[in-house]
């Protein structure tokens, strides 16, 4: 079964507020076993647009992605993100095929 991703940018607005989401999640990450493989970090944009905040979140199936996204847990911590930031999300299968070379 293919892993689930979340691809997140984000640019923050209210930082005491959003310090509230970045607590408030971690219930959510946790019960659905998510991993960072990237939290900000030094990246650069060759294409297209960009935001200030970049993160990328593995879970075990692309369904325990979406649960997590629809839980309880992660919509309360998500009231505390929405009015300090804008961002773009999205939730996404792994890939399981053929690689290069």
């Amino acid at each position: 079964m293919p892993k689930g991703y979340w691809i997140v940018r984000v640019d923050v607005a209210d930082e005491a507020q959003y310090k509230q989401y970045l607590a408030a999640n971690g219930e959510a990450f946790k019960k659905y076993g998510a991993r960072y493989l990237v939290r900000g970090g030094n990246f650069e944009s060759v294409e297209g647009t960009s935001r200030a905040r970049n993160v990328v979140l593995e879970f075990p199936s692309y369904e325990e992605a979406l649960a997590c996204y629809r839980s309880p847990e992660y919509q309360r911590a998500l009231a505390f993100r929405k009015p300090a930031s804008t961002g773009d999300l999205i939730i996404i299968e792994g890939y399981e095929g053929a690689q290069p070379g």
